[in-house]
């Protein structure tokens, strides 16, 4: 059904439905009842002021690691929390068997503040590569769907990035100063050149939906974690948009990318904010 060379006509839609459904529902009952409502023992930090976990977070991916678990006989879940408790858990990234990526909740900062940006990310893949995301913004009531080869879709409707209106800055974000290396904040550096607008970025998942909606440009990101960029990346895909790390290769989701790297709306876009990068290192 999923093999590791992308081959993904038999994908079952009943998987599909059921993977929305369990995010759904882990949203309503273990995320939004807390959105607004978070008391102060249910916020903690992990490695630095920018680095938050919630209750939400937590429950929300218990949550989805059992429901994703039991509708693929054989498959593992990665999720961020997980990880964070045992990081030798991300080494299934890299195996055979299919693994369900999760981040619970994407945008962990901007839910704690009580603003809407966040969101539910969850990506199947195997050997490395992406075969379906989902991208589930409930505060908003989004929901952004892919399946390599099947196109890109928001709330039912395709999504096709398109390339940026000629003559006008391209829009990138970029990583959080907090979350880059020196050399990689040289390489960012590069982005401030006339005919580029870079802005700070929010959450992963809802900026690579802008991106698959030809509402950004692109983003250059610093870290490689799958949760943040599995999903968004085969979305962004899947809508006509193209990713390249500094190196001029393609990001791998099992690591190893020379970074920053750049997801854009079109493979030009990508091909000049990547150039950018390496001029800039």
């Amino acid at each position: 059904m999923i093999e590791s060379n992308g081959t993904v006509e038999e994908f079952p839609d009943r998987i599909a439905s059921a993977v929305e459904e369990a995010i759904r529902e882990a949203a309503a009952t273990e995320i939004m009842p807390r959105w607004r409502q978070l008391a102060a023992h249910e916020v903690d930090r992990k490695t630095g002021p920018h680095d938050l976990v919630t209750d939400a977070d937590r429950k929300a991916e218990l949550y989805l690691t059992e429901a994703l678990a039991a509708l693929l006989p054989g498959s593992v879940v990665v999720g961020e929390e997980a990880v964070h408790a045992n990081p030798l858990t991300y080494e299934a990234i890299r195996g055979d068997a299919p693994v369900w990526i999760v981040d619970p909740v994407d945008g962990t900062r901007q839910f704690v503040h009580g603003e809407d940006g966040f969101c539910t990310l969850v990506a199947l893949a195997r050997g490395g590569v992406l075969h379906a995301s989902w991208t589930y913004a409930p505060a908003r009531g989004q929901l952004a769907t892919a399946v390599r080869g099947r196109g890109a879709f928001l709330d039912g409707e395709r999504l096709t990035s398109g390339a940026p209106d000629p003559g006008r800055d391209l829009e990138v974000a970029t990583s959080h100063p907090d979350f880059t290396t020196d050399e990689q904040k040289h390489a960012l550096l590069g982005l401030r050149t006339p005919g580029v607008s870079p802005r700070a970025c929010g959450s992963a998942g809802l900026e690579y939906l802008a991106i698959a909606r030809g509402r950004l440009d692109a983003v250059a990101f610093s870290w490689e974690a799958a949760w943040d960029h599995a999903a968004g990346l085969l979305l962004v895909e899947e809508a006509g948009g193209a990713h390249l790390t500094r190196s001029g290769e393609p990001f791998r989701i099992t690591g190893g990318n020379t970074l920053p790297f750049t997801a854009a709306r079109d493979a030009a876009t990508a091909r000049r904010v990547a150039d950018l990068l390496s001029e800039g290192a």
